[in-house]
């Protein structure tokens, strides 16, 4: 057996029994591109393993690509009778997703890959009324244009990921809860990053994705989990927002954005300048309404094994995610308090369970 078929065996097993908890007799449904099948398979064996009952789904990314083009537009992006049929018969699903559905792929604009995953609501409602168990794992969005653009080979970035989801997630869930419990609605955060100070208000939906589905999660709505996980995300009262906050490399669906000065004001990006990539960042907020550039999400990284470049940086322990005026901006070394309290400091977290 190859290290790469080990670290598979040993994933596979870990999603199986600790996200899922698959039992005997349950069924599983498998969701895989070409790029996951490897995977895919190892999947299988598991779950026959367990005494549970798998079937694969293939997605194949070439076919995909060209019937998006030639998909009439009041059906592109539908679900078919079958497919709620195969969710209502699942009690655990596995989504291993393709390149040419994430952040960044040349292979469909953008305007075709949000028409042909127009169905993602009704896939969610579908999977919450089922109370369907799911995991979806990111490192099927990794192809060779997005591994170039962050400068490694697919395969390097997908060993990573598959290492990374090895962590404990029974800590992942513990420090999850605790930086939670700090980010209570009304509550005043400041981000310092080199050069900014950035407020802003806590307010809305808070989400912890520790890589475990748990009959709360179900309960909730929140049936699907990333492996690897994990952090904390927030909401933020939109009108709150004011200072400058310095971004570190982040990737964008327009491509690598080398760095960034953001300045708000009022709850509103007023200010914007990149000395690495200013074209794209100006095209990045233009397209954004003015009055929707504005600060609504924070997010905080959990995972000790996550390394940044690696396609899930806001997962990286430490890690600062900031998104909501027309792109996820990630910041490294940052230190974020809440409520007088230190979360993170200088990029390390400094709350945890």
């Amino acid at each position: 057996m190859s290290s790469d078929e080990a670290l598979y065996d040993k994933v596979a097993r870990k999603v199986l029994s600790e996200t899922l908890r698959l039992k005997k007799g349950e069924t599983l449904t498998i969701e895989s591109w070409n790029n996951g099948l490897p995977f895919a398979r190892r999947l299988v064996v598991e779950a026959k393993r367990m005494g549970a009952i798998p079937v694969v789904v293939f997605e194949d990314e070439s076919a995909y690509v060209e019937g998006v083009k030639v998909t009439p537009k009041d059906v592109l992006g539908s679900m078919g009778k079958q497919e709620y049929g195969l969710l209502a018969g699942s009690d655990a699903y596995v989504f291993i997703p393709g390149p040419p559905i994430g952040a960044y792929s040349p292979r469909l604009s953008r305007e075709e890959a949000t028409d042909s995953t127009k169905y993602n609501r009704s896939w969610y409602e579908a999977a919450e009324k089922a109370k369907l168990r799911g995991a979806r794992l990111p490192f099927g969005y990794v192809g060779k244009d997005y591994a170039r653009l962050i400068g490694k080979r697919p395969e390097e970035v997908v060993r990573h990921q598959l290492r990374a989801a090895l962590v404990d997630f029974a800590s992942i869930s513990a420090s999850g809860r605790a930086v939670g419990q700090a980010l209570q609605d009304g509550a005043q955060a400041t981000l310092l990053t080199p050069g900014g100070r950035l407020e802003f208000t806590l307010k809305g939906d808070l989400e912890v994705e520790d890589g475990l589905v748990d009959e709360g999660d179900v309960a909730g709505g929140y049936n699907m989990t990333y492996v690897p996980p994990g952090y904390v995300s927030k909401q933020v009262d939109t009108a709150s927002a004011k200072g400058a906050v310095a971004l570190s490399p982040s990737v964008t669906r327009l491509g690598l954005l080398k760095d960034a000065r953001l300045e708000f004001e009022g709850g509103r990006l007023v200010g914007w300048r990149s000395r690495g990539s200013p074209k794209l960042l100006a095209e990045l907020v233009e397209a954004v309404q003015l009055e929707k550039r504005a600060l609504s999400t924070v997010i905080v990284g959990l995972n000790p094994l996550m390394r940044y470049e690696n396609g899930q940086d806001r997962m990286v322990s430490g890690g600062i995610g900031l998104g909501g005026f027309g792109f996820m901006g990630t910041v490294r070394r940052a230190s974020l308090s809440v409520a007088g309290k230190a979360l993170v400091e200088k990029g390390k977290l400094a709350l945890s369970a």
